[in-house]
C-alpha cells in the first residue's frame, strides 16, 4: 500500500478506499472509448466534511484529486491521472430535502439521475434534464459536465436547473454558491462557474435543484424520410411555425439498422432518417401542435407519421432513441460516440459532411441525436486494437469538429470537453478565451491537484 493510500486508510478505513490492482482497474476508465489511467487508490467520502479533509491532505501533500460518480461520462473527463487519489462521490446518495412550496430539491452528489426524476414525479412535478444516462448517471456527474438531454429543446439543461451548489474549494474550504431565490444579483454568478467545470475548480458535494409543474399531456410521433435532408427540413419547418416540441430527435439510416436489431420495435430499414417528436402541455395545446408536426412532416416528405395511440405506444416509439448508443455498441468492439453541435439551420450540410468523412475514411459512422437544438453523435464503430483504422477515426474527428466550427457550430453540446475534446478546444474558443479560463483555473485551484490535465494542460 502507498503512502497516500495508507494515509487515507487511517483516516476513513479500510473498507472505503481501494488499492488493490485489479479494483483500480475498474475506475481506470469512464464511458470514453480507447482512454485509460492509473490511479494511486480509490476512496469513498460520505460527508462533505470527509471530502474537505481528503481536499487539505491532498493540497497539503500536492497529491492529484480525479472526482468521479457512476463514471458514464463520454469526454474522458474522469480518466484518473497518474497515481492521483479518485475521489468516488456515489456513497454520498442522500435526498436531504424536498420542498414543494418552492419547488427545489436538495441532494448530494452521488444521488442518481432518475432518482430525482422519479422523486420528482411523484409529486407531481418534472426534472427536464435527461441525459441518455440518466439510470445510473449521478447529479453531481451532470452538473460537472452541464448534460444536456432529449428534452433539451424545450426546456433546457442542467444549468437552467441549478439554483446552488456546495463546493469544496482546493484549499479544502467548504462554500455554498446560490439559494432557493428565483431572482438573485448580488455579485457574481458563482455557481454558473462550477456548472460544466468538471471537477476542475472545485468538488460539488450539494445541488439545490429546481422542479416544474408536470405537463398534464404528452403526444409522441415518428416520421420516417427517404431523405435526410428532408427530415432536416421538416424540423426548420417546426420551429419555423413557432412550435417548440419537449423531444425533436433523429437517427440515419446506420443508427436505424442497428436499434431495429437491438430493440425489434418494427422500424423500416429502407429508409434514410427518423424523426422522433414529442409535444407536452395542455391537452388541447398537445393535440395542436401534434397535428401540425405531422402536417409539417408529410408536407416536408415523410414516409410514414405513426402518431402514438397511447403511454405504452409513445414508449415503444421513443426505444428508437433512447436506445440508440447501445444498439450501436453492440456492432463492433470500441464504440467511440462523438458530440458536436451546429446552428439549426447548418444541420443538412453537417449531417451530409459526417457521412462524406466515413466514406473518405472507409469508417461505419451511424450519426443520431437532438436534431432540434443542433447537437449531432457521430458514433463511430471501430476496433481500438485497429490502430490504423483508429489513425483514420482521429483524422475524422480532425475533420468532422473542424468543419462544426466553420458552420459556427462547437466541438461540444453535452458532453464536456476532458481529454477527449482537449486538443480542439484551442481552435474553438481562441487563445483569449482559452487564457481567460486559464487565470480562472489558477486563482481556484493553484496547486493544480484538480482533475489536473483536463480541459487544457
Amino acid at each position: 500500500m502507498n503512502p497516500t493510500a495508507a494515509d487515507l486508510t487511517a483516516m476513513l478505513g479500510r473498507e472505503r478506499v481501494l488499492t488493490e490492482p485489479e479494483h483500480l482497474a475498474v475506475y481506470g476508465f469512464d464511458g470514453t472509448a480507447a482512454l485509460h489511467g492509473n490511479a494511486g487508490c480509490v476512496v469513498f467520502p460520505q460527508t462533505t466534511e470527509e471530502v474537505a479533509e481528503i481536499v487539505k491532505y491532498a493540497a497539503a501533500k500536492k497529491v492529484p484529486i480525479v472526482t468521479r460518480g457512476s463514471g458514464t461520462g463520454l469526454s474522458g473527463g474522469s480518466v484518473p491521472s497518474e497515481g492521483c487519489i479518485v475521489l468516488c462521490l456515489v456513497r454520498m446518495d442522500r435526498v436531504l430535502e424536498l420542498d414543494q412550496k418552492n419547488l427545489t430539491v436538495l441532494v448530494e452528489a452521488g444521488v442518481v439521475t432518475l432518482t430525482v426524476s422519479e422523486l420528482a414525479d411523484s409529486v407531481g412535478l418534472l426534472y427536464p434534464p435527461d441525459p441518455g444516462s440518466m439510470k445510473i448517471s449521478t447529479i453531481g456527474g451532470n452538473v460537472a459536465e452541464n448534460s444536456g438531454g432529449l428534452r433539451g429543446l424545450k426546456y433546457g439543461i442542467t444549468r437552467d436547473y441549478v439554483m446552488g451548489v456546495e463546493v469544496v474549494l482546493a484549499s479544502g474550504e467548504v462554500v455554498f454558491f446560490g439559494n432557493k431565490c428565483v431572482k438573485d444579483v448580488a455579485g457574481y454568478s458563482m455557481k454558473d462557474i462550477f456548472i460544466g467545470s468538471e471537477g476542475t475548480l472545485g468538488i460539488i458535494t450539494k445541488i439545490l435543484l429546481k422542479l416544474v409543474p408536470k405537463p398534464k399531456a404528452k403526444k409522441t410521433l415518428l416520421a420516417t424520410f427517404a431523405r435526410m435532408d428532408a427530415a432536416a427540413e421538416t424540423v426548420s419547418a417546426i420551429i419555423a411555425e413557432k412550435i417548440i416540441p419537449c423531444t425533436l430527435e433523429f437517427l440515419d439510416k446506420i443508427t436505424i439498422r442497428c436499434v431495429e436489431g437491438f430493440a425489434k420495435i418494427g422500424l423500416p430499414l429502407d429508409v434514410e432518417a427518423i424523426l422522433l417528436m414529442e409535444t407536452d402541455g395542455h391537452p388541447a395545446a398537445c393535440e395542436d401542435e401534434a397535428r401540425k408536426m405531422e402536417e409539417i412532416a408529410r408536407r416536408c416528405g415523410a414516409v410514414s407519421v405513426v402518431v402514438a395511440k397511447d403511454a405504452d405506444e409513445a414508449a415503444r416509439l421513443a426505444t428508437a432513441r433512447r436506445s440508440a448508443f447501445s444498439a450501436l455498441a453492440r456492432e463492433s468492439p470500441t464504440t467511440i460516440l462523438e458530440d458536436a453541435t451546429v446552428p439549426r439551420s447548418e444541420l443538412a450540410k453537417m449531417i451530409n459532411f459526417i457521412q462524406s468523412v466515413g466514406e473518405k475514411y472507409q469508417l461505419r459512422v451511424g450519426t443520431f441525436g437532438h436534431m432540434g437544438d443542433g447537437n449531432l453523435h457521430p458514433t463511430f464503430l471501430t476496433d481500438e486494437k485497429n490502430h490504423e483504422e483508429m489513425e483514420r477515426v482521429e483524422k475524422a474527428m480532425h475533420e468532422i469538429f473542424d468543419f462544426a466550427i466553420s458552420l459556427g457550430g462547437t466541438i461540444t453540446g453535452e458532453h464536456g470537453v476532458g481529454l477527449a475534446k482537449k486538443p480542439f478546444l484551442p481552435k474553438a474558443l481562441g487563445n483569449t478565451s482559452l487564457g481567460v479560463m486559464k487565470q480562472l483555473k489558477r486563482a481556484l485551484d493553484p496547486e493544480g491537484i484538480l482533475n489536473p490535465g483536463k480541459i487544457f494542460d
